[in-house]
């Protein structure tokens, strides 16, 4: 019997075990659900056996299915690490990546991606650039940092822009705020209360750039540099706090504060890793981008690759 197995099916079967589902599969591996689906058909028909349980959620494999993601968990990191190491004997890869980052609540999904790279990367220096940072594009031009994860695009910089993924923001209130009856909030609703804020400029708050700005409202500001001082403001009815929904996830599992809709379409933030030309060619930095983006996209809530 002939065999139709490669790599790519492996590739697949443990992206849906990874993600759950097709779609988010799909969205992994940059490629269509449909695509995807003819792809596992194929296979299962080749074979003549199905490979997971079409109505399961989230996924469940058959024997036939887990059979060949045991084949995937064996040879794929031995695929991953010889392509790695044939990088390592043609152009070789000491080198350093010092991050810069412009967000507070980066550190909820930078550190994990952080360690998966240590593993894969072991000869390369990784450090995070110590202190928040108001112009880490900035440090890139002074050689002080090899990568700046930052929210915006600017075409005037100089830089290669790595998209990584986009996520809702929301507002949160405590339970008896008198905006908590709301569907969702608007500018105008900022301006009798007091925005409670990391201690950062107002062009790096996507609040206030893409909303409050805008409408031409300014409000008062309290600053902290505590995620959790933040919830206990809000919940003390000090003021309103707009956060990443992932970052605040925690807080509304325990039902700490309310969280609201940004205006009625949803205020969404993007994040970007920001690099000069010439490291981009970097097959580490490559490797850097691609594992913070499925890192972030398969354990943090509400976020969309870019």
């Amino acid at each position: 019997m002939s065999s139709i197995l490669e790599l790519r099916h492996l590739r697949t079967l443990l992206a849906l075990r990874e993600a759950g589902n097709l779609l988010r599969a799909a969205t992994l591996l940059n490629v269509t659900q449909s695509a995807l689906s003819h792809q596992i058909k194929q296979l299962e028909e080749h074979h003549g056996a199905a490979l997971f349980e079409r109505k399961s959620v989230p996924v469940r494999f058959t024997a036939a299915g887990e059979r060949l993601l045991k084949l995937a968990d064996a040879i794929l990191p031995q695929v991953a690490e010889t392509e790695r190491d044939l990088v390592r004997l043609g152009q070789g890869v000491a080198g350093q990546l010092r991050i810069a980052v412009e967000c507070h609540t980066c550190f909820d999904w930078l550190m994990p991606a952080m360690d998966v790279f240590r593993r894969r990367w072991p000869e390369v220096e990784l450090d995070i650039v110590s202190g928040f940072q108001a112009d880490p594009v900035g440090l890139l031009y002074e050689h002080r940092a090899d990568v700046a994860i930052v929210a915006e695009v600017d075409p005037d910089e100089n830089v290669d822009y790595h998209p990584l993924f986009h996520f809702e923001i929301v507002a949160l209130l405590a339970h008896d705020h008198v905006l908590v009856g709301k569907e969702y909030l608007v500018a105008e609703d900022f301006g009798s209360d007091t925005l409670i804020t990391y201690p950062v400029p107002d062009d790096m708050l996507d609040v206030v750039r893409q909303v409050l700005q805008p409408a031409g409202i300014r409000t008062a500001r309290r600053t902290t540099e505590l995620t959790v001082a933040m919830l206990q403001l809000v919940a003390s009815k000090r003021g309103i706090a707009t956060l990443p929904l992932w970052a605040a996830q925690n807080y509304l599992k325990r039902d700490y504060v309310v969280a609201k809709r940004i205006t009625f379409e949803g205020l969404t933030g993007r994040l970007y890793a920001a690099s000069l030309p010439e490291l981009s060619a970097k097959p580490y930095l490559a490797d850097f981008v691609a594992i913070t983006r499925e890192t972030s996209y398969l354990n943090l809530s509400n976020v969309e690759l870019l």
